[in-house]
């Protein structure tokens, strides 16, 4: 029984270790296609200048690239600390193996003394105190499999603790090898800290030009209809998509005398109700520029805002409004990183200007859950809000909950 659970615990190890290394070499080449991204981001810082509007390209370039550093900067995080977690597990394993070795060897001990003390007399008297022939023969085929076995109880502990060993070994080489990616973070992270910098003068070059601003304005524009059609194109795949489900709903109806409707999500219809009470996307900050027409600040000239721009620190959680899906993850000249949410119900929340995105695609997200971190754009730190009923753009302040 115990060697069963031995072979069992050493298949179930195998195995684990197998898993660990297909991990260690997937999450590798993670790492490698964001340093291979980075660095081609710094070609095109390179050649951004060259040519005209570079100061703009320049700066999209550089908000592209420290997004793939703080990308990596994470990662490599998240990989010293799942690596260092198989560290530990492995060790205890292996503590755990040296314990049962310990205590097989003081049994054999004490086996090897009873023979060496009385000899074989023991067994010849427990040999010849046999009733019969059949009993004769039991014994002696026991003595001879209970020697055996002592042998290969020792030769597989004595291996299974090698083999862990082993893959100890490697888990140590790969946490060294880990421990020296963690220590190119502090470069990368540097590099972020001169990034940062850059972009800090390319952005007061840019507030001291009026032509760059029109530019931007320009830009802003064309975001704008970027996100309008990107609106346009989840209504029409939300209409494909329940098409679909209806026609799939009528086919079970005709093959089923007790048809079962087709779920909804489970928020579905929660975002309305909340007109007024919605949270804000951040935790403090003030709004610096109105949905609606506004004139702008440098060029005195009338534009309209499609949302909201609210004041807030660089780096600063921003958290999901309400519960929804995570539509869209894109990068906009004039609207940098952005997210787009689906409520449900015609209902979709934008979030742009945002330094580092934390969530994926068609994740699933609850009201608070943190998306991304603000970032900073020409007009300053801001996050910039919208909401959305279908194809018409809602004023952010009658949703929100009033600020105490």
């Amino acid at each position: 029984m115990v060697f069963c659970l031995l072979l069992t615990g050493w298949g179930v190890e195998n195995a684990s270790a197998q898993q660990i290394s297909r991990e260690i070499t997937q999450k590798e080449r993670e790492l490698t296609r964001l340093r291979n991204e980075i660095q081609s981001y710094e070609k095109k810082l390179g050649e951004s200048v060259k040519r005209e509007r570079s100061t703009l390209e320049h700066l999209d370039n550089l908000e592209k690239q420290s997004t793939l550093i703080r990308r990596l900067v994470n990662k490599l995080k998240e990989e010293e600390r799942q690596m260092s977690a198989d560290i530990l597990k492995a060790r205890s394993s292996i503590g755990d193996l040296e314990a049962q070795l310990q205590s097989l060897k003081n049994h054999y001990a004490k086996y090897v003394r009873s023979v060496y003390k009385n000899g074989r007399v023991y067994d010849l008297e427990l040999l010849f105190s046999s009733n019969s022939i059949n009993q004769l023969s039991i014994r002696i085929a026991y003595l001879k499999k209970f020697s055996e076995q002592r042998v290969k109880d020792l030769q597989r502990i004595v291996q299974k603790k090698t083999d862990l060993e082993q893959q100890n070994e490697k888990l140590q080489k790969a946490l060294a090898e880990e421990r020296a990616l963690i220590a190119q973070k502090a470069t990368e992270e540097s590099s972020l800290k001169k990034k940062a910098t850059q972009r800090q003068r390319v952005l007061t070059t840019i507030r001291k030009d009026k032509k760059l601003y029109q530019q931007e304005l320009t830009r802003r524009n064309q975001a704008v209809r970027q996100i309008e059609q990107f609106i346009a194109d989840l209504i029409e795949k939300d209409r494909v998509r329940k098409e679909k489900e209806a026609a799939a709903a009528r086919e079970r109806m005709a093959s089923s005398t007790t048809p079962t409707p087709t779920p909804e999500p489970a928020s579905i219809g929660s975002f309305a109700v909340q007109r007024g009470h919605l949270r804000w996307p951040v935790s403090s900050g003030k709004i610096a520029s109105r949905f609606g027409n506004q004139v702008h600040p440098v060029l005195k000239t009338v534009t309209q805002n499609t949302g909201i721009d609210i004041t807030v620190p660089s780096g600063s959680d921003v958290q999901a409004v309400a519960d929804g899906e995570v539509s869209v993850l894109s990068f906009l000249p004039g609207f940098g990183n952005v997210v787009i949410l689906n409520h449900y119900n015609g209902f979709r929340t934008v979030y742009a200007h945002l330094a580092d995105i934390t969530v994926s695609e068609s994740q699933k997200i609850l009201a608070g859950d943190v998306i991304a971190k603000s970032g900073e754009s020409i007009a300053g730190a801001i996050l910039h809000f919208e909401i959305w009923k279908e194809r018409v753009k809602q004023n952010p302040e009658v949703w929100l909950a009033k600020q105490r």
